[in-house]
Protein backbone atom coordinates (compact mmCIF):
# COMPACT_ATOMS: atom_id res chain seq x y z
CA UNK A 1 0.00 0.00 0.00
CA UNK A 2 1.38 3.39 -0.98
CA UNK A 3 2.28 5.94 1.71
CA UNK A 4 1.24 9.43 0.55
CA UNK A 5 1.27 12.94 1.98
CA UNK A 6 -2.04 14.66 2.62
CA UNK A 7 -1.21 17.54 0.27
CA UNK A 8 -1.04 15.00 -2.57
CA UNK A 9 -4.39 13.33 -1.79
CA UNK A 10 -6.02 14.78 -4.91
CA UNK A 11 -3.71 12.70 -7.08
CA UNK A 12 -4.95 9.45 -5.52
CA UNK A 13 -8.77 9.65 -5.57
CA UNK A 14 -10.23 6.14 -5.54
CA UNK A 15 -6.94 4.56 -4.50
CA UNK A 16 -6.19 2.75 -1.26
CA UNK A 17 -3.36 4.60 0.47
CA UNK A 18 -1.59 5.04 3.78
CA UNK A 19 -1.38 8.29 5.76
CA UNK A 20 1.20 8.64 8.54
CA UNK A 21 0.55 11.44 10.99
CA UNK A 22 -0.94 12.61 14.25
CA UNK A 23 -4.49 12.85 15.57
CA UNK A 24 -5.46 16.50 15.56
CA UNK A 25 -9.08 16.12 16.65
CA UNK A 26 -11.89 13.57 16.74
CA UNK A 27 -15.66 13.27 17.09
CA UNK A 28 -18.20 10.47 16.86
CA UNK A 29 -21.86 10.06 15.88
CA UNK A 30 -22.22 6.53 17.23
CA UNK A 31 -21.60 4.17 14.33
CA UNK A 32 -19.31 6.60 12.50
CA UNK A 33 -16.10 8.09 13.87
CA UNK A 34 -14.48 11.17 12.37
CA UNK A 35 -10.74 11.67 12.82
CA UNK A 36 -8.85 14.78 11.75
CA UNK A 37 -5.33 13.66 10.91
CA UNK A 38 -2.39 15.98 10.22
CA UNK A 39 0.92 14.93 8.69
CA UNK A 40 2.79 18.23 8.36
CA UNK A 41 1.63 18.84 4.81
CA UNK A 42 -2.05 19.28 5.64
CA UNK A 43 -5.13 18.17 7.55
CA UNK A 44 -7.46 15.40 6.40
CA UNK A 45 -10.67 13.87 7.70
CA UNK A 46 -10.60 10.08 8.10
CA UNK A 47 -14.03 8.44 8.38
CA UNK A 48 -14.37 5.16 10.30
CA UNK A 49 -17.65 3.36 9.59
CA UNK A 50 -18.49 0.54 12.01
CA UNK A 51 -19.83 -1.76 9.31
CA UNK A 52 -16.71 -1.37 7.15
CA UNK A 53 -13.92 -2.13 9.65
CA UNK A 54 -13.16 -4.73 12.28
CA UNK A 55 -14.42 -4.26 15.85
CA UNK A 56 -10.81 -3.84 16.94
CA UNK A 57 -10.23 -0.92 14.56
CA UNK A 58 -13.58 0.70 15.39
CA UNK A 59 -13.03 0.42 19.15
CA UNK A 60 -9.52 1.87 18.86
CA UNK A 61 -11.24 5.26 18.66
CA UNK A 62 -11.57 5.35 22.44
CA UNK A 63 -7.81 4.96 22.88
CA UNK A 64 -6.85 7.68 20.42
CA UNK A 65 -5.86 10.90 22.14
CA UNK A 66 -4.94 14.30 20.79
CA UNK A 67 -1.47 14.19 19.13
CA UNK A 68 -1.18 10.41 19.25
CA UNK A 69 0.86 9.23 16.26
CA UNK A 70 -1.05 6.89 13.96
CA UNK A 71 -0.90 5.16 10.58
CA UNK A 72 -4.25 5.21 8.77
CA UNK A 73 -5.05 3.14 5.70
CA UNK A 74 -8.06 3.67 3.47
CA UNK A 75 -9.51 4.93 0.21
CA UNK A 76 -9.25 8.59 -0.84
CA UNK A 77 -12.61 10.22 -1.65
CA UNK A 78 -13.31 13.69 -3.04
CA UNK A 79 -15.57 15.71 -0.74
CA UNK A 80 -15.85 19.49 -1.02
CA UNK A 81 -17.09 19.72 2.58
CA UNK A 82 -13.98 18.05 3.99
CA UNK A 83 -10.80 19.92 5.02
CA UNK A 84 -8.67 20.22 1.89
CA UNK A 85 -11.47 18.84 -0.29
CA UNK A 86 -10.69 15.14 0.29
CA UNK A 87 -11.32 12.55 2.96
CA UNK A 88 -10.21 9.01 3.72
CA UNK A 89 -12.63 6.11 4.10
CA UNK A 90 -10.75 4.07 6.70
CA UNK A 91 -9.88 0.40 6.33
CA UNK A 92 -7.33 0.09 9.12
CA UNK A 93 -5.65 2.15 11.88
CA UNK A 94 -2.39 1.47 13.66
CA UNK A 95 -1.63 3.31 16.90
CA UNK A 96 2.10 4.04 16.91
CA UNK A 97 2.36 6.12 20.10
CA UNK A 98 -0.37 7.23 22.48
CA UNK A 99 0.08 10.81 23.67
CA UNK A 100 -0.96 11.28 27.29
CA UNK A 101 -2.22 14.59 28.71
CA UNK A 102 -1.23 16.75 25.74
CA UNK A 103 -1.08 20.23 27.33
CA UNK A 104 -2.44 22.41 24.52
CA UNK A 105 -6.11 21.52 24.41
CA UNK A 106 -8.84 22.85 22.14
CA UNK A 107 -9.77 25.58 24.62
CA UNK A 108 -8.32 29.08 24.40
CA UNK A 109 -4.86 29.49 25.95
CA UNK A 110 -3.05 32.70 26.84
CA UNK A 111 0.29 33.68 25.34
CA UNK A 112 1.99 33.18 28.71
CA UNK A 113 0.93 29.53 28.58
CA UNK A 114 1.73 28.99 24.91
CA UNK A 115 5.21 30.57 24.58
CA UNK A 116 7.01 28.11 26.92
CA UNK A 117 5.32 25.35 24.91
CA UNK A 118 6.27 26.76 21.53
CA UNK A 119 7.71 23.36 20.55
CA UNK A 120 4.15 22.00 20.74
CA UNK A 121 2.25 25.18 19.79
CA UNK A 122 3.77 24.89 16.29
CA UNK A 123 1.42 21.93 15.69
CA UNK A 124 -1.73 24.08 15.74
CA UNK A 125 -3.49 25.05 12.51
CA UNK A 126 -2.60 28.74 12.66
CA UNK A 127 1.07 28.14 13.45
CA UNK A 128 1.24 25.46 10.77
CA UNK A 129 -0.10 27.97 8.26
CA UNK A 130 2.32 30.67 9.41
CA UNK A 131 5.39 28.45 9.08
CA UNK A 132 4.37 27.33 5.60
CA UNK A 133 3.76 30.96 4.67
CA UNK A 134 7.17 31.88 6.09
CA UNK A 135 8.77 29.18 3.93
CA UNK A 136 7.03 30.60 0.84
CA UNK A 137 8.23 34.13 1.58
CA UNK A 138 11.79 32.85 2.08
CA UNK A 139 11.70 30.96 -1.21
CA UNK A 140 10.18 33.97 -2.99
CA UNK A 141 13.05 36.18 -1.77
CA UNK A 142 15.64 33.64 -2.92
CA UNK A 143 13.98 33.13 -6.28
CA UNK A 144 13.60 36.85 -6.90
CA UNK A 145 17.29 37.58 -6.40
CA UNK A 146 18.41 34.51 -8.32
CA UNK A 147 16.12 35.45 -11.22
CA UNK A 148 17.67 38.94 -11.16
CA UNK A 149 21.16 37.36 -11.44
CA UNK A 150 22.28 38.30 -7.93
CA UNK A 151 24.97 36.17 -6.27
CA UNK A 152 24.28 34.97 -2.74
CA UNK A 153 27.23 35.70 -0.43
CA UNK A 154 26.92 34.50 3.15
CA UNK A 155 27.96 37.08 5.74
CA UNK A 156 29.66 36.11 9.02
CA UNK A 157 27.67 35.87 12.25
CA UNK A 158 30.61 36.77 14.49
CA UNK A 159 31.95 40.26 13.78
CA UNK A 160 34.63 42.47 15.33
CA UNK A 161 32.62 45.70 15.18
CA UNK A 162 29.18 47.25 15.03
CA UNK A 163 27.11 48.08 11.96
CA UNK A 164 23.99 49.67 13.44
CA UNK A 165 25.30 51.28 16.65
CA UNK A 166 27.08 49.92 19.70
CA UNK A 167 24.16 50.03 22.13
CA UNK A 168 22.39 46.98 20.67
CA UNK A 169 25.32 44.56 20.42
CA UNK A 170 25.41 41.06 21.88
CA UNK A 171 29.01 40.72 23.07
CA UNK A 172 30.88 37.43 23.25
CA UNK A 173 34.45 36.24 23.81
CA UNK A 174 36.51 35.24 20.78
CA UNK A 175 39.63 33.58 22.20
CA UNK A 176 40.30 36.48 24.53
CA UNK A 177 39.20 39.17 22.07
CA UNK A 178 35.77 40.84 22.05
CA UNK A 179 33.42 39.81 19.26
CA UNK A 180 29.77 40.49 18.56
CA UNK A 181 26.78 38.74 17.06
CA UNK A 182 26.07 40.35 13.70
CA UNK A 183 23.51 43.14 13.54
CA UNK A 184 23.64 43.12 9.75
CA UNK A 185 25.63 41.68 6.87
CA UNK A 186 25.57 45.00 5.03
CA UNK A 187 29.21 46.06 5.40
CA UNK A 188 30.34 42.67 4.11
CA UNK A 189 27.89 42.86 1.23
CA UNK A 190 29.45 46.18 0.21
CA UNK A 191 32.78 44.38 -0.08
CA UNK A 192 31.16 41.53 -2.01
CA UNK A 193 29.42 43.94 -4.39
CA UNK A 194 32.81 45.38 -5.38
CA UNK A 195 33.83 41.84 -6.35
CA UNK A 196 30.62 40.44 -7.83
CA UNK A 197 28.41 43.41 -8.80
CA UNK A 198 25.00 42.32 -7.50
CA UNK A 199 24.96 40.34 -4.26
CA UNK A 200 22.76 39.50 -1.30
CA UNK A 201 22.96 37.66 1.99
CA UNK A 202 20.09 35.99 3.81
CA UNK A 203 20.39 34.94 7.42
CA UNK A 204 19.94 35.76 11.10
CA UNK A 205 20.78 39.08 12.71
CA UNK A 206 20.85 40.06 16.37
CA UNK A 207 19.89 43.28 18.12
CA UNK A 208 20.06 43.64 21.91
CA UNK A 209 17.20 46.13 21.94
CA UNK A 210 15.34 46.33 25.22
CA UNK A 211 12.01 46.58 23.42
CA UNK A 212 8.76 44.82 24.18
CA UNK A 213 6.86 46.02 21.14
CA UNK A 214 4.95 43.75 18.78
CA UNK A 215 7.55 44.51 16.07
CA UNK A 216 10.81 43.59 17.79
CA UNK A 217 12.80 40.37 18.13
CA UNK A 218 16.28 39.92 19.58
CA UNK A 219 17.06 37.44 16.78
CA UNK A 220 15.50 37.86 13.37
CA UNK A 221 16.17 37.01 9.72
CA UNK A 222 16.76 39.44 6.90
CA UNK A 223 17.82 39.51 3.28
CA UNK A 224 20.29 42.26 2.32
CA UNK A 225 21.00 43.02 -1.34
CA UNK A 226 23.83 45.36 -2.34
CA UNK A 227 24.39 46.64 -5.87
CA UNK A 228 27.49 48.29 -7.31
CA UNK A 229 26.78 51.41 -9.38
CA UNK A 230 23.20 51.64 -8.00
CA UNK A 231 21.73 54.93 -6.81
CA UNK A 232 18.96 55.53 -4.28
CA UNK A 233 16.37 55.51 -7.08
CA UNK A 234 17.69 52.19 -8.35
CA UNK A 235 17.45 50.56 -4.95
CA UNK A 236 13.96 51.95 -4.38
CA UNK A 237 12.89 50.28 -7.63
CA UNK A 238 14.50 47.03 -6.48
CA UNK A 239 12.70 47.07 -3.14
CA UNK A 240 9.37 47.76 -4.84
CA UNK A 241 9.87 44.94 -7.32
CA UNK A 242 10.85 42.50 -4.57
CA UNK A 243 7.84 43.24 -2.37
CA UNK A 244 5.41 43.07 -5.28
CA UNK A 245 6.91 39.71 -6.28
CA UNK A 246 6.60 38.28 -2.76
CA UNK A 247 2.95 39.27 -2.42
CA UNK A 248 2.04 37.99 -5.89
CA UNK A 249 3.79 34.68 -5.15
CA UNK A 250 1.99 34.18 -1.83
CA UNK A 251 -1.41 34.96 -3.36
CA UNK A 252 -0.70 32.46 -6.11
CA UNK A 253 0.53 29.56 -3.96
CA UNK A 254 -0.75 29.92 -0.37
CA UNK A 255 -4.48 30.55 -0.54
CA UNK A 256 -5.22 27.71 1.91
CA UNK A 257 -2.85 29.12 4.52
CA UNK A 258 -4.20 32.65 4.10
CA UNK A 259 -7.72 31.29 4.53
CA UNK A 260 -6.77 29.49 7.75
CA UNK A 261 -5.29 32.75 9.03
CA UNK A 262 -8.51 34.56 8.08
CA UNK A 263 -6.45 37.09 6.14
CA UNK A 264 -8.39 39.64 4.11
CA UNK A 265 -6.69 38.93 0.80
CA UNK A 266 -8.30 41.94 -0.87
CA UNK A 267 -5.75 44.02 1.09
CA UNK A 268 -2.92 42.02 -0.47
CA UNK A 269 -4.46 42.06 -3.93
CA UNK A 270 -4.26 45.87 -3.82
CA UNK A 271 -0.46 45.67 -3.54
CA UNK A 272 0.42 46.50 -7.12
CA UNK A 273 3.17 48.69 -8.51
CA UNK A 274 3.74 51.56 -8.41
CA UNK A 275 3.88 52.05 -4.64
CA UNK A 276 3.60 55.43 -2.96
CA UNK A 277 6.77 57.49 -2.63
CA UNK A 278 6.97 60.43 -0.25
CA UNK A 279 9.79 62.38 1.36
CA UNK A 280 10.45 62.33 5.09
CA UNK A 281 9.24 65.93 5.26
CA UNK A 282 5.93 64.99 3.64
CA UNK A 283 5.62 62.03 6.00
CA UNK A 284 6.05 64.26 9.06
CA UNK A 285 3.26 66.52 7.77
CA UNK A 286 0.94 63.51 7.33
CA UNK A 287 1.68 62.25 10.85
CA UNK A 288 0.97 65.66 12.37
CA UNK A 289 -2.27 66.04 10.41
CA UNK A 290 -3.33 62.63 11.75
CA UNK A 291 -3.10 63.95 15.31
CA UNK A 292 0.36 62.99 16.52
CA UNK A 293 2.88 65.67 17.41
CA UNK A 294 6.24 65.16 15.71
CA UNK A 295 9.05 67.61 15.20
CA UNK A 296 11.00 67.68 11.94
CA UNK A 297 14.33 65.95 12.60
CA UNK A 298 12.98 63.22 14.85
CA UNK A 299 13.00 59.59 13.76
CA UNK A 300 9.73 57.73 13.44
CA UNK A 301 8.74 55.56 16.36
CA UNK A 302 6.25 52.72 16.31
CA UNK A 303 3.25 55.00 16.83
CA UNK A 304 4.27 57.35 14.03
CA UNK A 305 4.93 54.46 11.63
CA UNK A 306 1.56 52.91 12.47
CA UNK A 307 -0.35 56.12 11.87
CA UNK A 308 1.53 56.83 8.64
CA UNK A 309 1.05 53.30 7.30
CA UNK A 310 -2.67 53.43 8.07
CA UNK A 311 -3.11 56.27 5.58
CA UNK A 312 -2.24 54.12 2.56
CA UNK A 313 -3.50 50.93 0.91
CA UNK A 314 -0.10 50.00 -0.55
CA UNK A 315 3.47 50.11 0.77
CA UNK A 316 4.98 53.58 1.18
CA UNK A 317 8.59 54.39 0.33
CA UNK A 318 9.68 57.21 2.66
CA UNK A 319 12.97 58.68 1.48
CA UNK A 320 15.52 61.35 2.41
CA UNK A 321 15.46 61.32 6.21
CA UNK A 322 17.53 63.78 8.25
CA UNK A 323 21.12 62.53 8.11
CA UNK A 324 21.51 62.77 11.89
CA UNK A 325 19.03 59.93 12.51
CA UNK A 326 20.69 57.57 10.03
CA UNK A 327 23.95 55.54 10.27
CA UNK A 328 27.36 56.95 9.41
CA UNK A 329 27.62 55.15 6.06
CA UNK A 330 24.61 56.86 4.43
CA UNK A 331 25.49 59.22 1.57
CA UNK A 332 24.23 62.78 1.91
CA UNK A 333 21.84 64.33 -0.58
CA UNK A 334 23.94 66.66 -2.78
CA UNK A 335 20.97 69.05 -2.99
CA UNK A 336 20.65 69.22 0.81
CA UNK A 337 23.52 67.84 2.93
CA UNK A 338 21.24 67.72 5.97
CA UNK A 339 19.41 64.82 4.33
CA UNK A 340 20.56 61.26 3.74
CA UNK A 341 19.97 59.36 0.50
CA UNK A 342 18.02 56.67 2.32
CA UNK A 343 14.65 54.94 2.18
CA UNK A 344 12.36 53.01 4.52
CA UNK A 345 9.47 50.98 3.15
CA UNK A 346 6.41 50.91 5.40
CA UNK A 347 3.81 48.18 4.97
CA UNK A 348 0.19 49.39 4.80
CA UNK A 349 -2.60 48.75 7.33
CA UNK A 350 -0.39 50.11 10.12
CA UNK A 351 2.26 47.39 9.99
CA UNK A 352 5.18 49.80 9.67
CA UNK A 353 8.76 49.40 8.47
CA UNK A 354 9.75 46.23 6.63
CA UNK A 355 12.68 47.60 4.57
CA UNK A 356 15.48 50.02 5.36
CA UNK A 357 18.38 51.06 3.15
CA UNK A 358 19.84 53.62 0.83
CA UNK A 359 22.89 54.82 -1.03
CA UNK A 360 26.26 54.40 0.70
CA UNK A 361 28.96 57.03 1.06
CA UNK A 362 31.56 56.13 -1.56
CA UNK A 363 34.13 58.91 -0.96
CA UNK A 364 37.03 57.94 1.30
CA UNK A 365 37.75 61.34 2.84
CA UNK A 366 34.09 62.06 3.51
CA UNK A 367 33.50 58.72 5.19
CA UNK A 368 36.74 58.86 7.17
CA UNK A 369 36.00 62.34 8.52
CA UNK A 370 32.48 61.34 9.46
CA UNK A 371 33.75 58.33 11.41
CA UNK A 372 36.26 60.54 13.24
CA UNK A 373 33.47 62.99 14.12
CA UNK A 374 31.45 60.13 15.58
CA UNK A 375 34.46 58.85 17.59
CA UNK A 376 34.38 55.49 15.86
CA UNK A 377 37.38 53.13 16.25
CA UNK A 378 38.96 53.61 12.83
CA UNK A 379 41.23 50.56 13.21
CA UNK A 380 38.15 48.29 13.35
CA UNK A 381 36.92 49.65 10.03
CA UNK A 382 40.13 49.91 8.00
CA UNK A 383 38.95 47.09 5.73
CA UNK A 384 35.67 48.94 5.16
CA UNK A 385 37.51 52.15 4.30
CA UNK A 386 39.69 50.19 1.88
CA UNK A 387 36.63 49.77 -0.33
CA UNK A 388 36.76 53.55 -0.92
CA UNK A 389 40.50 53.49 -1.70
CA UNK A 390 40.60 50.84 -4.41
CA UNK A 391 38.15 51.48 -7.22
CA UNK A 392 35.28 53.05 -5.30
CA UNK A 393 31.94 53.36 -7.10
CA UNK A 394 28.45 54.49 -6.13
CA UNK A 395 26.57 51.61 -4.52
CA UNK A 396 23.31 51.06 -2.67
CA UNK A 397 21.41 48.38 -0.80
CA UNK A 398 18.79 47.58 1.78
CA UNK A 399 17.67 45.02 4.32
CA UNK A 400 14.22 43.42 4.31
CA UNK A 401 13.06 41.89 7.56
CA UNK A 402 11.57 38.43 7.04
CA UNK A 403 9.43 38.36 10.19
CA UNK A 404 8.11 41.90 9.74
CA UNK A 405 7.21 41.13 6.14
CA UNK A 406 5.49 37.89 7.16
CA UNK A 407 3.62 39.62 9.99
CA UNK A 408 2.12 42.04 7.47
CA UNK A 409 1.34 39.46 4.78
CA UNK A 410 -0.23 37.07 7.31
CA UNK A 411 -2.09 39.86 9.08
CA UNK A 412 -1.00 38.82 12.58
CA UNK A 413 -0.82 41.09 15.60
CA UNK A 414 2.57 40.17 17.08
CA UNK A 415 5.88 39.32 15.43
CA UNK A 416 6.57 36.46 17.89
CA UNK A 417 4.37 34.15 15.79
CA UNK A 418 6.32 34.92 12.59
CA UNK A 419 9.39 32.90 13.65
CA UNK A 420 9.53 29.26 14.78
CA UNK A 421 11.22 29.93 18.12
CA UNK A 422 11.07 33.64 19.07
CA UNK A 423 13.80 35.31 21.08
CA UNK A 424 12.15 38.07 23.07
CA UNK A 425 13.30 40.34 25.88
CA UNK A 426 13.96 38.02 28.86
CA UNK A 427 12.50 35.03 26.97
CA UNK A 428 14.87 32.47 25.43
CA UNK A 429 13.06 29.18 26.25
CA UNK A 430 12.61 26.80 24.53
Amino acid sequence: MKWIYIEDAGKHVGEEVEIRGWLFNKRSSGKIHFLIVRDGTGFMQAVVVKSEVSDEVFDLYDELTQESSIIVQGVVRADKRAPGGYELTVRNIQLVHRAIDYPITKKEHGIGFLLPRRHLWLRSRKQWALMRLRNEVEMAIEDFFQNEKFVRVDAPILTPSACEGTTTLFKTDYFGEPAYLSQSGQLYMEAAAMALGKVYCFGPAFRAEKSKTRRHLMEFWQAEPEVAWATLDDIMDLAENLIAYIVERVLETRQEELKLLERDISKLEAVKKPFYRITYTEAVEIVNKAGLKMEWGEDFGGDEETVLAQQFDKPILVHRYPAKVKPFYMKRDPENPDLALCVDVLAPEGYGEIVGGGQREDDYETLYNRMVEENMPIEDYEWYLDLRKYGSVPHSGFGIGLERTLRWIAGIHHIREAIPFPRLLEKIYP
